[in-house]
């Protein structure tokens, strides 16, 4: 077969990937396409559809298309009315996709015939991924594919999206489609949907599962006794606690020798730095701006990739849809719905993600409920601060079985997630009243998380991580060592250059704000640059105490350890509980709510929130003798 005999690639075929949610379609549209997309085991994690290029067998390419997850093409969530958009052509600028592939959980196809029945009625060309085929023969479902594809009157192929080549039989009967029914304009044109009645719809999926795979309507899916515990009221709760505890643990002790490999390099290109360079400008901008403000921020890289191994675990496992159905009655009581915490806990990487993700919930007010508490969620930009403090101010102690800085970081997300509870308590009660509306979720099978998953998950997360230390972080740092070292400061002046420099007399400006929280002009200063990158306050400290002359040749951590008073180390954790949001988030939020006053209210409200919280914390730290 030579790409000569299909259509000419000039103008790219396009192919939809529609699907239940849960049911893979994300991880093999990137296996067609290379791309990396989020993946993970519950519904409503794909909110957008989105594109990428397939290279067939042959040397030909397709666009690929992968829409959001859909039940129905009868839409009941702004993620299924997109969808149907889509396939109807009634997006602005956008042609209806030439061919539809179905995908189908092999495991659940109960669930999953019914939409791949709804999208033959649209009459287009079309062919079904079984998907996760290994799995249902490892669970004793046999399907046969040729009396499956007679039933449906399209092709049916066999898909395993874990597997490097899962996607090859797809590949080669998509390119049989094209060559041998190529895209027909004619069909581009929209046209009335007319979908059967649930109870048919039922009926006839009973009917080809007997045909075609009987023992798909005997296996049980769910292993009840596990569900039992992990889903009690009393004891579910235990289990998720004692998960997040072990998380947190990990994140201390399994990360100290990789950050001590770190720092030492970067220390040592530090110094070579230093010893082959003249003093001068370039030497200070090299040294005390980029190397220390890029060694300042990676050095946490380790306990950030733990923090998301364990968050990517428990996401293909199958266990956070069983956790947000546990929350749903706790958070029911202060407003939100069980559907809120995917957003929430999407929010714990980042805040951006976790404000996209309330797409999935129905309801405006919900909606925009969770949107302004999920900044409270503590987000991976928080966690080298946090380890910073912690590392420089509480000591290697043992309480019981567990480490006394893990159990402070685990408090200080126990503290953010309090937070975010009551501040939705108290907005859907003053600002935006609602009646609850309970979770509708469907819970996944238990599975073994796939390592393929688990690496491009925690590679994703360690490239956005690099990314923002090579563009955002080392621009700030970058800008932050010039407004520390310019204007120089006259012959005869006393105090350091850096207090005479512009960032110097900005910092003695803030203190005035912030010395009621126990906060000095070197903090003040690095607050700043943290308004558009959490991270970035660590470098920045970094920066502004090198450029003090007073820790040039020495760790950030003993060195604030041994001139901040604790009560202002405890005051600045709490600030950062509540740490008024970067501008990427607050971009999020107004591109979601499509209107600045939200934004502001949250940028406003949690000023507030930081500085209370601080001021309390200090004044109650120094009235314990911490001062």
């Amino acid at each position: 077969m030579s790409a000569a005999d299909l259509p000419s690639p000039v103008a790219l075929p396009s192919v939809a990937l529609v699907g239940n949610p849960n049911c893979g379609k994300t991880a093999l549209f990137n296996l067609l396409t290379g791309a990396r997309q989020k993946v993970a085991n519950y519904a409503g994690v794909t909110v957008e559809r989105k594109l990428g290029t397939a290279k067939l067998p042959g040397g030909h390419s397709v666009q690929v298309i992968d829409l959001p997850g859909a039940y129905s093409l009868c839409p009941a969530t702004p993620d299924e009315e997109v969808t149907l958009q889509v396939l109807q052509g009634q997006r602005v600028g956008e042609a209806v996709p030439d061919y539809i592939v179905a995908v189908a959980d092999a495991t659940n196809l109960r669930m999953n015939l019914r939409l791949v029945l709804e999208l033959r009625s649209l009459g287009r060309p079309m062919m079904l991924a079984l998907n996760m085929a290994d799995v249902a023969r490892a669970r004793g479902i046999h399907i046969d594919t040729r009396r499956l594809a007679a039933e449906l009157g399209c092709p049916v192929v066999e898909t395993v999206a874990v597997k490097g080549n899962g996607h090859q039989a797809l590949a080669e009967q998509l390119v049989k489609h094209l060559r041998s029914d190529p895209p027909d304009p004619r069909l581009n044109a929209p046209h009335t949907l007319s979908l059967p009645d649930s109870a048919a719809l039922q009926q006839e999926v009973r009917r080809i599962l007997e045909a075609a795979a009987p023992s798909a309507l005997r296996v049980k899916r769910f292993q009840y006794r596990l569900d039992a515990w992990v889903m009690h009221p009393v004891w579910g709760l235990a289990i998720l606690a004692a998960l997040l505890f072990v998380v947190f643990q990990a994140v201390f002790s399994w990360a100290s020798v990789p950050m001590d490999a770190i720092e030492a390099g970067f220390a040592a290109l530090g110094e070579w730095t230093t010893a082959h360079m003249a003093e001068g400008p370039l030497r200070s901008l090299l040294v005390d701006g980029a190397i220390a403000g890029a060694g300042g921020v990676l050095v946490f890289l380790p306990q950030i990739l733990i923090l998301f191994f364990f968050i990517l675990v428990l996401e293909d496992s199958g266990y956070l849809p069983r956790a947000a159905f546990l929350l749903d009655n706790v958070m029911g009581r202060v407003g939100l719905s069980g559907r809120a915490f995917i957003p929430l806990l999407s929010s714990f990487a980042c805040a951006v993600p976790g404000v996209m993700a309330t797409r999935t919930i129905t309801h405006w007010r919900d909606r925009l409920a969770t949107i302004m508490v999920a900044p409270l969620m503590t987000c991976s930009a928080r966690l080298p601060v946090y380890a910073l403090l912690i590392g420089a101010f509480i000591p290697e102690r043992s309480v019981g079985p567990f480490n006394l800085k893990g159990l402070t970081l685990f408090a200080l997300y126990v503290a953010g997630v309090v937070s975010a509870m009551a501040v939705a308590w108290v907005f859907k009660r003053v600002w935006h009243r609602s009646r609850y509306q309970p979770l509708m979720l469907e819970l996944p099978p238990y599975r073994v998380p796939g390592l393929r998953n688990l690496g491009l998950g925690l590679w994703e997360r360690a490239r956005i991580f690099l990314r923002r230390v090579g563009t955002i972080i080392f621009a700030l740092t970058v800008l932050l060592w010039f407004l520390s070292s310019f204007p120089a400061p006259p012959a005869g002046w006393s105090g350091t250059a850096i207090e005479y420099s512009f960032a110097g007399r900005l910092g003695r400006v803030l203190e005035v704000l912030f010395a009621p929280l126990g906060f000095n002009w070197q903090i003040s200063i690095a607050l700043v640059p943290g308004l558009a990158a959490r991270e970035v306050v660590v470098s920045a400290l970094g920066t502004v105490y090198a450029l003090s002359g007073e820790g040039v040749d020495q760790a950030l951590a003993p060195l604030i350890a041994h001139q901040w008073p604790l009560a202002t180390c405890f005051s600045l954790l709490a600030w950062f509980v509540f740490a008024p949001q970067c501008i990427s988030t607050l971009a999020a939020v107004k591109r979601e709510t499509n209107a600045w006053r939200y934004p502001i209210a949250m940028a406003a409200y949690l000023f507030v929130l930081a500085y209370l919280a601080a001021f309390v914390t200090y004044r109650v730290a120094v009235f314990l003798g911490a001062g």
